[in-house]
């Protein structure tokens, strides 16, 4: 299992990171809405995830809208020895209501705002949340090209995308990272995975730990869980991190119990058997 998961790999200014991150939804309100119902206890997960050795936290504008950025700020900022990726293109209309815009101007004034409330001058990863399909790309990805060029973006990346849509932003310009969809059981994306890691792409699955029927009794998940004297979510995000280096995990969380159950996952190790037990498990779910 390696240790380091690179962003830009093949580019002048790569960003080395420890494998496991945190995803910074789960921080805000129900429905990813709103404020927090405990805001200091939200801000403690955000300051010992870092403790606990978290280098790379992932956020959006969309999360709130606006809380999880506003979060990150107050409980960490100035940033030392942690990164801090966003993204842009969906708006809310309500709890759990997601709809992308592409508009050039909405995301220049996305990204200004993200840089604003993060108190940064410039984004280590800003990712394009989604493409929006009555936009052109190019029209959508170059606004973040010129703020790259500008200085205000270190790196670009896009979320749930195709293969083909892949190929066609990466004809644009370098692309450092995909966020798409993918966990032990659900693996729709793994040919922009496996994608990915041919081309040196960091791959940032979402949703890592899968839905709660993997960890009824009677699952595969759970078998291996027990046999390991683990839980079920350590053994989702263990086989995540026994995947090749170009995969790093965000498992994200508003408890500080499921925090450290969470980091407890990098020191798990699969036998042979295991590893042969959850790939019937995604092979199961595929069909």
């Amino acid at each position: 299992m390696a240790d380091t998961f690179v962003i830009g790999a093949d580019s002048s200014d790569p960003i080395k990171l420890q494998r496991m991150g945190f995803g910074a939804m789960r921080i805000t309100g129900p429905g990813i809405w709103g404020n927090p119902a405990n805001r200091e206890a939200a801000l403690r997960v955000l300051r010992r995830a870092v403790e606990l050795g978290v280098d790379f936290i992932d956020t959006a504008d969309s999360y709130g809208p606006f809380v999880s950025e506003d979060l990150i700020a107050e409980a960490l900022h100035p940033y030392e020895n942690v990164v801090i990726a966003t993204k842009g293109g969906l708006t809310r209309q309500g709890p759990d209501r997601w709809h992308p815009v592409g508009n050039p101007y909405y995301l220049e004034q996305a990204l200004e705002m993200s840089l604003r409330r993060l108190k940064v001058e410039t984004i280590d990863l800003y990712q394009l949340h989604r493409i929006d399909q009555s936009v052109p790309l190019e029209d959508q990805l170059g606004v973040l090209f010129n703020a790259q060029r500008a200085g205000k973006i270190r790196h670009i990346g896009v979320s749930e995308v195709s293969v083909d849509q892949l190929h066609a932003c990466l004809a644009l310009g370098p692309i450092a990272t995909v966020q798409n969809l993918y966990n032990v059981a659900n693996r729709s994306a793994e040919d922009v995975y496996q994608e990915c890691v041919a081309r040196g792409i960091g791959f940032i699955p979402w949703f890592p730990m899968g839905g709660r029927e993997l960890a009824q009794a009677d699952s595969v998940l759970a078998s291996v869980a027990r046999r390991l004297g683990a839980t079920s979510a350590q053994v989702a995000l263990a086989w995540l991190l026994s995947k090749d280096d170009a995969m790093l995990p965000i498992p994200g969380t508003g408890s500080l119990a499921h925090l450290e159950e969470n980091m407890q996952a990098r020191a798990l190790t699969f036998s042979v058997e295991d590893l042969a037990e959850l790939e019937t498990l995604g092979t199961r779910t595929s069909e």
